[in-house]
This record gives structure tokens, sequence and C-alpha cells, in this order.
């Protein structure tokens, strides 16, 4: 009789053993949500957008400088390039057909030239 009991333990142990391993995976797959069925957004989510958020960015002030070069092969240079920008002005140097020669531009919108 005692051994009846004892396999009857062991049996027991096993099937709650091997019930309690079974239930464990399946219960951490089930999530339960009320309401739409999504978890809430984190917080900040609906910030609503900075001030400028819609306005376009700024245009640059002053003369680009490649707008300079482009003005510059304008007028016949080759090779040219910006060598020094200062508030006031753009200088940029390059080839012509008398020599090496600059080109100086007002550092404002439209690069207008100095010469």
């Amino acid at each position: 009789m005692m051994q009846f009991l004892a396999k009857a333990g062991l049996a027991t142990l096993l099937a709650a053993g091997t019930v309690a391993g079974a239930v464990a995976p399946a219960s951490a797959q089930v999530d339960v949500y009320i309401g739409n069925g999504r978890p809430p957004p984190p917080p900040g989510y609906y910030r609503p957008p900075p001030p400028d958020y819609y306005r376009p960015p700024p245009r640059p002030r002053g003369c680009d400088p490649r707008l300079a070069e482009d003005i510059a092969r304008d007028y016949g240079f080759r090779r040219a390039r910006v060598v020094d920008v200062t508030p006031r002005r753009v200088v940029v140097t390059g080839w012509t057909r008398r020599g090496a020669d600059e080109i100086s531009f007002g550092n404002v919108r439209g690069c207008p030239v100095l010469r």
C-alpha cells in the first residue's frame, strides 16, 4: 500500500509540474487591453508642434558663395573660387583672358558686382 501511495504522489507531482509548466508560457503571451486594443501612447506624444514649425526656413542673408562663383563664371572667369568673405564683400579669384584676376561682390542678396 505504501508503494502505491508513493507512486500516486509522484504521479500527482509530475502532473502538477507539467500543468504549471504549460500554463506559465501561455499566460505570458496574453495581453488584455480595455478600449481600442492598443496600449496608451507615451507621455508627450500628443505635444503640439513648436510655434515656428509651419514657418518656412529663413532665407540666407547675404551673398551665397556658390552664386558669386556662378556670376564670376558668367563674367568670363575660369576656375573661379571664393577666397575671402567679409561682412561687406565676397572676393572671387580666377583666370580670364588677361591672366589671373579677381572680382568683388557685395555681401547682400543678389551679389551685386563691386569691381
